[in-house]
């Protein structure tokens, strides 16, 4: 009972304090309220709490105690001039926006890398990386490795993608097998192969096999072969032949493909035999193994070229 009597003492002593703070408070009227009430428990405080109701209820204040004079002579629509302080003595007034040097192009692009990067035209004014989005990404998750592609000028092209399977004793295990084309379009060019248990695996690992099994491809002038010839790998024969400018590559599945990325632009190919993709790249490459041009004959045989039409 003690406890709660002097508890009750402390807050009746704090009243006047929370009624000094805001005239009409309902705060201060609550307490007094819940102070006058609880004073029936203890016959001790009721006295003291009384007495700090009554000094609530004194202090509260009244409308006409609230000063107002300084708004009787303002009128909000009058126009208040402006009058801004005089400047200190020796003050000397900043340059204006339009007062300074103007800003060549190259100051707006430098300007504009440092704060945002190079930008998309490929030409970096501060002498940064231009290739800065292309670099090595990062692990997309925890599973799946995301790589560069290699920039060594070749171009890839996917022939075919298989789903194979390998049977084992406890079953059958599911792979991809990718036939992949690399070539620069300037007379090399190369067949690879890959598997592995997902796709973009599968195409990487063909890439690089491709690229270990570069050849190169004679042609003359016009972008055509020197001379017919025939290759065969497995039940795969591919018949190749120069053509004429203008006449374009002339060839289906991946005879075309293989021709297109070795830079031939006019010539007749033909897939005699089986179809499989794979067979008839590797025919084609083979076909093109047997050219010769006409300067390492009559460089083998010691005559001039122009005895080797006699």
């Amino acid at each position: 009972m003690y406890k709660y009597t002097s508890m009750a003492t402390a807050m009746a002593a704090a009243l006047p304090f929370f009624s000094s703070l805001t005239p009409h408070n309902p705060l201060t009227s609550r307490l007094s309220l819940l102070f006058s009430t609880s004073s029936k428990s203890s016959p001790s405080s009721r006295p003291f709490l009384s007495l700090s109701s009554r000094l609530v209820l004194r202090t509260r204040a009244k409308p006409s105690d609230v000063d107002t004079s300084f708004f009787d002579n303002f009128d909000p629509e009058d126009e208040i001039p402006f009058d801004p302080p005089t400047a200190p003595e020796g003050f000397v007034p900043p340059p204006s926006f339009d007062e300074g040097p103007e800003e060549t192009e190259d100051d707006v692009a430098a300007a504009y890398e440092e704060l945002y990067g190079p930008g998309y035209s490929g030409v970096s004014v501060l002498g940064n990386d231009i290739y800065v989005m292309d670099s090595k990404v990062k692990k997309t998750s925890a599973f799946e490795k995301t790589e560069d592609k290699v920039r060594d000028g070749f171009e890839e092209r996917v022939v075919q993608v298989r789903r194979v399977t390998k049977v084992v004793k406890g079953g059958k295990q599911l792979h991809f097998r990718a036939v992949v084309v690399v070539g620069d379009k300037q007379g090399q060019v190369g067949v690879g192969v890959g598997k592995a248990t997902e796709v973009i695996a599968a195409v990487q690992k063909s890439a690089v096999n491709a690229r270990r099994n570069l050849i190169t491809v004679p042609m003359t002038k016009y972008l055509t072969f020197p001379h017919r010839s025939e290759g065969d790998y497995g039940a795969a024969k591919v018949m190749l032949r120069p053509a004429s400018p203008g006449t374009g590559v002339i060839a289906g599945g991946a005879v075309r493909i293989v021709l297109e990325l070795a830079g031939v632009e006019n010539a007749l190919g033909k897939q005699i035999g089986s179809k499989n993709a794979l067979n008839n790249a590797r025919a084609t490459v083979v076909a093109v193994q047997k050219m010769r041009q006409f300067r390492d004959v009559a460089r083998e045989r010691g005559i001039p070229m122009e005895e080797l039409w006699k």
